[in-house]
């Protein structure tokens, strides 16, 4: 049967993502100004209207070549308008179409279709047996497809056409959009059941596929919707018993920590063995407590956690000099640590010890040196710890016990390699409890604190990566073995010029700012500060000084609140109203050479002084009498001095037993403050000549040196601050051992310039420069 299709003229709408098969009844929103104008089009001429997809869904405004040729011509329902410009449409398909011609594109697309109707074919056998086998496979889809009702049957068996019976089918299963246009371009019935036979297969395989993996899951989650029936049958028994707990969560949560751990495969086998252990135990049990504390503890840890160290050695430079003045030899440690830090990519950290007097800065510089290093700072204080538990912590048989402060810092600070500074490292003391001083020994080994077993945890942890700093002020109460795993590091006291600096760069705009000052409200000058360090204070590091200086701001905050001042100047005169009398002074040089008198130089815990000896010549039977509260060494070297001088006593034309005709007294000034040691020894030599023979000494002359019996000059410590506290006192020339000219380079440039330091090998060098010639 031939048949005439016909053209007609009609709008297009182009849709997006969307197939519309004929006799299929579906509404959709239309907001495109092109598919509006299209729409009103069609209501002017019979509702009719050809709409057919796009090729691609992304596109706005599709032209003729961008759209499928064969499509659906459509009858307009009803229209409704929605906020927005949008108008929502329920349209009918009546039939296919085909596009032949395009009349134009603005306002809207326009073109000339030609429609293909389906008739009444005659069904021959091979039609009917593709009909039959679609309606079946149709109906096994239903049966598996929940999502359509089984009333879609009723409807589908109803229908004798075959492409209207395609149609409907097509439009009720789930289909991808290639495919329903695929349909669409079928244009016989036959060519359409085939391939419509051929989808709907396809779909129920897929719909097997996902209801066997869907039984898959329900049985899993049956599974364990039982047990967590059954927990929950478990718990109610036990808050019955009165055991409310959520034991299984805690140890699976635990699990999963242990599984993300990063962390030696020993350790993570401990812990695992642990929490099996806490498994089986009642929750109320004190062990499952203890163990509980005890893996969560070791799973804060920072096992592989850690800081990057800044290694831009400028950088480090510039902040270790921002917080401190001096303190050369540290400074200079630190950036040889990260200049071979950077070319090995890997060092262990060093192990130093900053000796030195208190107040010096050396619990500070600790911090400037994590600062520098872009590490975490650790302080812990041993003074008077003595028990070996603060260090390696308690065994768990203990009830309550903990870690040692060592493994707590550490996971408390997140990271592990912080810098680590143990403060009064020689304050450490000892008892029935065990000795710290030993347990350190462990910790401050480069060799064995890479597996530092602390008593709590009793698995190793690595402290290699940890920088330690130790501070103490005297060597002398550290035990050796302890020592020699340390770096020492001498940090010796500041000079006056130093103290000056350090005041003037961060003391005074310290104080300054915690007291409320403006640097525009006050001057202090040199001078002054200068008079306060010299006259107010007599320390080896700034810390009387700062307080000085807290105590002149305060009095000047008064002055500026009371008096309503705008501006004070404090010179070195006005320095006594604000702090008082001056409470120390300095010896300086004797007028004139005297007989019998002699400066020497000492060493004392806050720097150096001098020390003027008087000898008195005294009619007797041989008497060596010592005041002055002189220590056994002194005494001792004062001895040796007159033994020394019997044996030269013919170079002085001195009778072989005037000793025994006369008494000596040997006198040191500030008889309250005790004194010993053996560097006065020359000092006291000089003196006793002096007085024997009525030869003065010169007035601006200063020694230091230990003497034999021999008359060899031995040498002394200390020499920097002692030639400091000589040029204080104005003295022009020192005599000092020969043996310490190794020294000479720690002895500031300023000294070296107004004094003459002159190294003497014995005693005849010394009584050459020091006794005055007769004219």
């Amino acid at each position: 049967m031939e048949i005439e299709n016909k053209l007609r003229e009609i709008a297009v709408i182009p849709l997006r993502g969307l197939t519309i098969f004929p006799y299929m009844v579906i509404h959709f929103d239309v907001g495109r100004d092109k598919s509006v104008k299209a729409l009103e089009e069609a209501m002017l001429q019979n509702q009719k209207i050809f709409l057919t997809t796009q090729k691609n869904i992304e596109t706005d405004d599709p032209n003729i070549d961008e759209i499928h040729d064969i499509g659906t011509l459509c009858k307009v329902k009803q229209m409704l308008k929605l906020p927005g410009d949008t108008i929502r449409v329920l349209v009918e398909g009546l039939s296919r179409a085909k596009i032949k011609d395009m009349i134009q594109e603005m306002p809207y697309i326009k073109v000339t279709i030609e429609e293909y109707p389906d008739y009444d074919f005659e069904i021959d056998q091979e039609c009917e047996a593709l009909k039959r086998s679609v309606l079946q496979t149709f109906e096994r889809y239903v049966e598996l497809n929940a999502k359509i009702t089984p009333d879609i049957l009723l409807t589908v068996r109803a229908i004798d056409n075959c492409g209207r019976l395609a149609d409907v089918i097509a439009s009720n299963i789930s289909l991808k959009m290639d495919q329903k246009q695929v349909l669409i371009e079928a244009l016989t019935p036959k060519l359409r059941l085939e391939v419509l036979y051929k989808y709907i297969l396809n779909e129920i395989e897929i719909i097997q596929v996902e209801k066997k993996i869907n039984e898959k899951v329900k049985s899993q989650i049956s599974k364990m919707q039982k047990e967590y029936y059954l927990k929950e049958q478990i718990k109610a028994i036990r808050e019955e018993l009165g055991e409310d707990y959520s034991k299984d969560e805690e140890i699976e949560e635990l699990n999963e920590k242990l599984e993300k751990l990063k962390a030696p495969k020993a350790v993570k086998e401990k812990l695992a063995g642990e929490v099996k252990k806490l498994a089986l135990l009642a929750p109320s049990s004190a062990e499952s407590n203890v163990i509980r504390t005890y893996v969560n503890y070791i799973i804060d840890l920072p096992w592989n956690k850690m800081t990057k160290d800044s290694l831009n050695l400028s950088k480090s430079r510039i902040i270790l000099d921002e917080d401190h003045y001096g303190l050369k030899e540290v400074k200079e440690r630190v950036l040889e640590y990260l200049a071979v830090k950077q070319l090995t990519k890997s060092m262990k950290g060093p192990i130093i010890c900053l000796v030195g007097p208190p107040g010096v800065g050396k619990t500070s510089i600790a911090k400037s040196i994590a600062r520098s290093l872009n590490r975490k700072f650790i302080r812990m204080s041993l003074g008077g710890v003595r028990d070996e538990a603060e260090i390696r912590g308690h065994r768990r048989t203990y009830i309550g016990a903990i870690p040692g402060r060592i493994m707590t810092a550490i996971k408390e600070v997140g990271y592990k390699n912080p810098v680590l500074l143990f403060d009064e490292i020689d304050k450490l003391s000892s008892d029935f409890r065990g000795d710290p001083a030993s347990a350190l020994l462990e910790v401050l080994d480069p060799e064995q604190n890479k597996e530092f077993t602390d008593h709590y945890l009793e698995i190793p942890f690595d402290l290699s990566k940890v920088m330690f700093i130790t501070t103490a002020n005297s060597l002398n109460t550290i035990p050796r073995p302890l020592l020699d795993r340390m770096e020492i590091i001498q940090v010796s006291g500041y000079t006056e010029r130093e103290k000056l600096e350090i005041a003037k760069r961060y003391l005074v705009s310290k104080q300054q700012e915690l007291h409320g000052l403006k640097s525009e409200q006050f001057n202090l000058p040199d001078e002054s500060i200068r008079r306060i360090i010299t006259n107010y204070t007599r320390e080896s590091g700034v810390r009387e000084l700062e307080r000085k200086i807290a105590r002149l701001l305060r009095k000047l905050a008064v002055e500026i609140v009371e008096y309503n001042r705008d501006f004070i100047d404090v010179t070195r005169d006005e320095v006594p109203t604000f702090l008082d009398a001056p409470i120390y002074s300095y010896d300086e040089i004797e007028d004139k050479s005297q007989v019998g008198v002699v400066m020497g130089l000492a060493w004392t815990s806050v720097g150096g002084t001098t020390l003027n000896i008087e000898v008195a010549k005294l009619s007797g039977k041989g008497k060596l009498v010592l005041t002055g509260q002189l220590g056994d060494v002194m005494k001792e070297s004062a001895k040796a001095g007159m033994s020394y001088i019997r044996s030269i006593a013919d170079r002085y034309n001195l009778e072989p037993d005037f000793h025994e005709k006369m008494d000596i007294h040997i006198h040191i000034p500030e008889g309250a403050t005790p004194k010993d040691g053996p560097s006065a020894g020359i000092t006291m030599a000089t003196a006793v000549i002096s007085a024997i023979t009525n030869i003065p000494v010169r007035n601006d002359i200063a020694m230091t040196g230990e003497i034999t019996l021999r008359g060899r000059v031995l040498p002394i410590g200390g020499l920097k601050e002692k030639t400091l506290a000589a040029e204080r006192a104005g003295i022009k020339k020192i005599l000092f051992p020969y043996e310490n000219i190794k020294d000479l380079k720690e002895v500031p440039d300023s000294v070296k310039e107004n004094v003459e330091l002159i190294p003497v090998k014995n005693m005849d060098e010394v009584l050459k420069h020091a006794l005055v010639k007769e004219a």
